[in-house]
């Protein structure tokens, strides 16, 4: 019983003791290093719209949301279709590859995550179209084959994010 009595105080105290250990800063690491850079961004084709703000770090990764908003699929329709989500991804060149992980819908919401392609040009981005394919759960762009950006319908614009 006494050596049961001492090994509980001691797996407390390993506990509490590991509780208390926050995660240690680096000294070499600057304020500048946790900067963001935020941009946004909108895109207008016909009766769909779509809103973009993205996040820029140091290290090239770049986070955000992005909403699209469809005009009327079929004349009266009660659900419109609204795509909102974050974004997660990289630039590889001169074009940004992010996973959109969204919902879909306004009434009957359901979870997705596909993912994106935007060729930077100039200041702009352009959506692109390419093959997906889905393995294990996971969907990605076909490899070998292109991902065109002459299709797309959402061509984005910087705009003024709102304060």
């Amino acid at each position: 019983m006494k050596k049961a009595s001492i090994l509980f105080v001691f797996i407390v105290t390993l506990f509490i003791y590991s509780c208390n250990q926050g995660a240690k800063k680096d000294p070499n690491t600057s304020a500048d290093s946790t900067s963001l850079v935020k941009t946004c961004y909108i895109a207008v084709f016909e009766t769909d719209t779509a809103h973009l703000m993205t996040f820029a770090d140091t290290s090239g990764k770049i986070t955000g949301d992005l909403t699209m908003k469809y005009g009327e699929v079929q004349p009266n329709s009660l659900e419109k279709v609204i795509n909102v989500g974050t974004i997660a991804g990289e630039f590889k060149g001169d074009t940004l590859f992010v996973d959109y992980t969204h919902t879909s819908g306004s009434i009957n919401k359901k979870g997705f995550k596909n993912p994106l392609a935007f060729l930077k040009v100039g200041e702009n981005l352009v959506l692109g179209v390419g093959q997906i394919e889905t393995h294990l759960g996971r969907s990605y762009f076909v490899k070998n084959k292109p991902i065109d950006f002459e299709i797309g319908r959402f061509k984005f614009v910087p705009v003024d994010c709102e304060k």
